[in-house]
């Protein structure tokens, strides 16, 4: 028997990290693998283009109206969606109300307790709130439940501050347990040399670039009809390219303890690309009015 792998997919809010997520387990499902998706984050959009729904019913809704989670039986927070694939929503309290991170663990740890996690599963996903790597957020690295930390990113400033922070996450919890960084997965803004920055990140890192998604209209296409492109048109050069991260991932062996960076030295890589201009002090605290009439 295979041994359950346990992912956790990481990455600024924004960087289409869900839709990265559902796309690649949907090509992991196409290639026969059984896989549980768990959306870790308040507004359960992790599994919406796996079960053409706009939102699934949340873990922490429905033990809200049945009185605790414990009167929920599994089948009551988890469906199926394309491929086979088990989806299941943590949920999280209303905005302002609590913290969403508690959300993540009642999920988790109930998921285990009523037996989720079955000898056929080949894969786990935990597709996890923005660039949070606190509380409960930070349950599937700090509490080992996942092994592999895959991070979304592009040549975007933020998105590599966020790599760069996750990375520091990881370095935390990774000396006490097992959970490891699996790679980047670079998710195309169509910046200048995107490619070749997240491989000098990853390589900083200690890590890899383990797939570079080009941007592509399909996959918009695709998500308004609630669908992964997989689903939606399977024949698109952008099914391809899940389809090859997809086998990366099956055949990936590389699991580090990250080695972040310090921000000087991030921001020397920014600006060895062009991403971000040299500082100028003289400039700092200015408006436009001062400058003007320099």
């Amino acid at each position: 028997m295979a041994k359950l792998r346990q992912c956790a997919i990481y990455g600024k809010g924004g960087i289409g990290k869900s839709t990265t997520t559902q796309n690649l387990v949907a090509a992991l499902a196409e290639a026969g693998k059984k896989v549980l998706i768990v959306g870790c984050d308040p507004k359960a959009d992790s599994t919406r283009l796996i079960l053409h729904s706009k939102a699934q019913t949340t873990v922490m809704h429905l033990a809200a109206e049945a009185g605790s989670v414990e009167d929920l039986e599994l089948e009551d927070v988890m469906s199926t969606g394309y491929g086979g694939v088990m989806c299941v929503e943590s949920g999280g309290p209303e905005p302002g109300v609590g913290c969403a991170g508690r959300g993540v663990i009642t999920a988790i740890n109930f998921l285990e307790e009523e037996g989720a996690y079955t000898d056929d599963l080949d894969f786990v996903f935990y597709d996890v709130l923005g660039d949070v790597v606190c509380g409960g957020f930070a349950m599937p690295i700090r509490e080992n439940k996942a092994q592999e930390i895959y991070i979304v990113c592009s040549g975007e400033m933020m998105a590599m501050y966020a790599a760069n922070n996750i990375s520091k996450g990881i370095v935390k919890y990774a000396n006490s347990g097992s959970v490891r960084l699996a790679g980047l997965i670079c998710n195309s803004r169509n910046t200048d040399r995107e490619d070749e920055l997240i491989m000098a990140l990853a390589a900083r890192l200690g890590t890899q670039m383990i797939h570079f998604v080009p941007r592509d209209n399909t996959v918009q296409h695709a998500e308004i009809r609630r669908m992964t492109v997989i689903e939606y048109d399977p024949k698109a050069k952008q099914a391809n390219e899940y389809r090859a991260l997809a086998q990366k991932i099956i055949g990936n062996q590389l699991f580090v303890i990250p080695t972040p960076l310090e921000m000087e030295e991030l921001e020397e890589l920014l600006m060895e690309f062009g991403i971000m201009d040299v500082e100028d002090e003289s400039i700092v605290g200015k408006t436009a009015a001062d400058l003007a009439a320099a």
